[in-house]
C-alpha cells in the first residue's frame, strides 16, 4: 500500500515531463539562429512508457518500513530530422515553439494545482477537518 496512493506519483510524472518538455521547447527558442540545429521534441509515450518500466523499489527487513523507490527515468527527447525551417539548415519554427511553450505552461499549471488540491485534502485530514 502506498502512503499517498498513485495519484500524487502520477502528478510527479507529469511534472517531470512537462519540465522535459520546457526545457526542450526553450533550448529550441535559444538555438533558433544556430545553423544546422535540429529542432528537438518530447515524446510522451516515450517518457510514459520508461517511467512504468524502470521503478525499482527496495526490498524492506522490517514491515514498518516505508516503502520507496528510486526511478530510472529516461527523457524522451529526440531531434526532428529531415527539416529545415530556415535556409541555413535550421529546424525550429519560432512560432510552433511558442505555441508548444504556451500549452506546455497550461498544463504544467494544471498540473500543479491538481497537486496543491491533494495536498490541501491531505493538510485537512491530517488536522482533523478543521
Amino acid at each position: 500500500m502506498k502512503l499517498f496512493g498513485s495519484t500524487i506519483s502520477s502528478l510527479e510524472k507529469g511534472l517531470n515531463y512537462s519540465v522535459t518538455k520546457g526545457k526542450t521547447i526553450s533550448q529550441n527558442i535559444a538555438n533558433v539562429d544556430t545553423p544546422n540545429y535540429k529542432a528537438k521534441n518530447v515524446s510522451f509515450k516515450d517518457v510514459f512508457t520508461n517511467a512504468k518500466s524502470a521503478e525499482m523499489t527496495a526490498h524492506k527487513t522490517h514491515h514498518k518500513h516505508i516503502n520507496f523507490s528510486n526511478r530510472n527515468e529516461q527523457t524522451g527527447v529526440f531531434d526532428i530530422a529531415n527539416f529545415r525551417y530556415h535556409h541555413n539548415g535550421n529546424g525550429v519554427d519560432m512560432d510552433k515553439e511558442q505555441a508548444d511553450l504556451a500549452e506546455n505552461q497550461i498544463y504544467y499549471n494544471a498540473l500543479v494545482e491538481r497537486l496543491n488540491g491533494k495536498f490541501n485534502t491531505l493538510q485537512t485530514v491530517v488536522k482533523g477537518g478543521r
